[in-house]
């Protein structure tokens, strides 16, 4: 009907067309895009759709639906916080959590799908290099939260409900961790057995500490097996004459003193590398792990970077993982083995 009006108008350049909305059928925001479409000049409403019987258009609302499809509604919306408190405290009327853009939870997600691919959205981002000023494209995030004056570590919430990837998210961003995807499943586990226990969300800082005590990163939490002293050389009396020089190399033998369940053990081990010498030397007391898999990464960078890794085994039929953060990046992970 506003458009057909305004269609039949002559002259249109000499009058100044405005719309007000109600929100009686739940189309206050819907109805005033189509009248700008149509060419209104201007749309009066209210703060977070405050107003008569259910209200009238959401301005916020109305604005940043411009913003997040690439038009500027020239309004700074950095500070959005700011403006909720100040129109809770003047109208008595709080905002909902779930009211668009300026609720609490807008850019939280608790779903286990919706968090892995908020999680994927950011790497991807990460990867291409994009900067702020780059297009923003972010499944489940209309628009940057920096935009609107949210954190990122607001994105993620985890309860029993979530997956992995909101899990993995957390550690990510509080320990420049990137989990395997079998420790992220591992993990997750552990956190919603605490969740349920609780019976309520966990914060990042107490996912933070539960990661660290479960693979003994803390130093309130010790390990079964400590790495006291330990030297890797190459095996060649093991080579067999005729080998090339690098199947000559290849054996390598482990010799070093560890601390388990307090006491200290020397032990000795060869394999084919510094893992397998030294999971081939705890069998020589009676601890056997077959070592699945290994994955690692650089935290930081220059000087002051360290090594992170991941060592997945399997122990009496049960895969576990361990988790080590080393300045040295040789120093083995085997070490820190998960205790179950």
């Amino acid at each position: 009907m506003t458009v057909a009006t305004f269609r039949s108008r002559k002259n249109l350049n000499s009058i100044s067309r405005f719309e007000f909305y109600h929100n009686d059928r739940g189309c206050a925001v819907a109805a005033a895009e189509l009248a700008q479409m149509a060419g209104a000049d201007r749309v009066e409403g209210c703060l977070f759709g405050n107003g008569e019987r259910t209200g009238n258009v959401d301005l916020v609302t109305l604005a940043l639906n411009l913003y997040t499809q690439g038009v500027s509604p020239n309004i700074d919306f950095s500070d959005l916080n700011s403006v909720i408190d100040l129109v809770e405290v003047s109208t008595k009327i709080p905002v909902n959590q779930r009211a668009p853009y300026g609720g609490q939870l807008v850019v939280c997600a608790f779903s286990g799908s919706h968090q892995d691919a908020i999680k994927k959205g950011f790497q991807t981002r990460k990867d291409q290099g994009c900067a702020y000023d780059d297009r923003w494209f972010i499944p489940y995030l209309p628009l940057d939260p920096a935009d609107i004056g949210r954190t990122y570590e607001a994105v993620i919430r985890v309860n029993s409900q979530s997956g992995k990837g909101g899990v993995a998210w957390v550690i990510q961003r509080t320990l420049d961790l990137d989990l395997p995807r079998g420790l992220q499943i591992a993990f997750s586990k552990v956190v919603q057995a605490e969740t349920e226990a609780l019976n309520r969300e966990l914060k990042p800082s107490e996912i933070k500490y539960l990661f660290e005590k479960e693979y003994f990163l803390t130093g309130d939490c010790k390990p079964r097996i400590t790495l006291v002293d330990y030297e890797v050389s190459t095996d060649r009396s093991m080579s067999p004459v005729g080998l090339g020089k690098q199947s000559a190399n290849s054996r390598k033998t482990f010799v070093g003193i560890i601390e388990i369940d307090g006491w200290e053990r020397s032990i000795k081990g060869t394999g084919n590398g510094p893992i397998s010498s030294f999971a081939n030397a705890l069998k020589t007391i009676g601890v056997d792990l077959d070592v699945k898999d290994y994955k690692e990464h650089a935290i930081g960078s220059g000087a002051e970077t360290k090594a992170a890794t991941f060592i997945e085994c399997l122990a009496g039929g049960q895969t576990v993982w361990g988790v080590g953060i080393q300045e040295d990046a040789a120093q083995l992970p085997c070490c820190q083995q998960h205790r179950r």
